[in-house]
């Protein structure tokens, strides 16, 4: 839809295209994208009840994970639902204020997740290179003043660049090439000058993407030397192995999303974005807590120490 103003044609209404290529195949994408995300959802809410319930859990390490779980609940939350709409009844529009929400949403909570993980390798290098003095480093006002100032930064972060693009004009061509409002398809669809509003996104997103990784890889390359020193391969095994699920979850996360945000907004890439975002914003979300189950014995001992106590 679009509205005349000062004899300028503005659009009120985009088009998500969606996976609208596959739409013979929409009746089982649907499916196996919403049993995904029921799974999804359920794990979570399972990881975060365990920790809350198992006194053993009450670590500054299970904390940041149970925080982990609720975000991951929020962030495909943002995405799926309307995606799942589109593909059961063909409904592709979407308000010019509902993609925003959607664009300030989605991407706030991608940049908590990128904090939040850089604290969780500090966590880690804390507890392997400093034990002695670990309690008292994280403590939990600290813990949780390091998780409010994740979610807070990242809102304020993306707040201001929300409000760059809601001001950008939006003439003529409203079909949005993707499943959500994401940020290049939106640049591409403007008729206004976009340079600074591209410049101000790639610094943000470096600032937030190579900014945490750089803090993950300096905490790791720590770990790494302090755990070769250590005397016995016992001690070297259980110090990786308690970083083991957070590796994985950091290179599937950041493995995908370096590919789409750090690069130029325009090119022949753009249709892969949508087709590479999946993994961060509908698969990650759903293999995290089964990463940090199977590969943590604690958590394993804990859940089965809850289905003994329900049985």
């Amino acid at each position: 839809m679009y509205k005349l103003v000062y004899n300028k044609t503005t659009t009120i209404e985009f088009l998500l295209s969606g996976f609208s290529n596959f739409n013979a195949l929409g009746h089982y994408l649907f499916a196996i994208i919403l049993t995904i995300y029921i799974v999804t959802i359920t794990a979570n809410i399972m990881i975060i009840a365990i920790i809350r319930i198992e006194q053993r859990l009450h670590k500054p390490m299970y904390f940041f994970i149970g925080s982990l779980s609720f975000l991951e609940i929020w962030y495909p939350s943002v995405t799926v639902p309307k995606l799942l709409w589109s593909l059961i009844l063909g409904k592709h529009s979407i308000s010019r204020a509902g993609c925003m929400t959607q664009f300030f949403f989605h991407f706030s909570f991608g940049v908590v997740e990128n904090f939040l993980l850089a604290i969780m390798a500090v966590d880690r290098y804390i507890a392997i290179c400093k034990p002695l003095r670990y309690t008292l480093i994280m403590s939990p006002d600290i813990c949780f003043n390091l998780l409010l100032g994740c979610w807070f930064l990242g809102f304020i972060i993306v707040f201001v660049l929300c409000l760059q693009v809601s001001n950008l004009s939006f003439c003529s061509e409203n079909k949005i090439d993707h499943y959500y409002c994401d940020f290049a398809p939106l640049i591409r669809l403007s008729c206004s000058d976009t340079t600074s509003t591209e410049m101000l996104f790639f610094a943000f997103a470096c600032f937030v993407i190579f900014g945490s990784f750089l803090i993950i890889s300096i905490s790791y390359i720590c770990i790494i030397q302090t755990t070769i020193t250590f005397p016995t391969s016992s001690g070297r095994r259980k110090a990786f192995s308690t970083c083991a699920s957070h590796v994985t979850v950091v290179i599937l996360f950041y493995g995908t999303t370096m590919f789409m945000f750090i690069r130029p907004t325009s090119g022949g890439l753009l249709h892969l974005n949508k087709i590479i975002s999946v993994i961060p914003s509908i698969v990650t979300p759903l293999l995290n807590p089964i990463i940090y189950t199977l590969r943590n014995q604690e958590v394993k001992e804990a859940v089965k120490k809850i289905v003994q106590k329900m049985s």
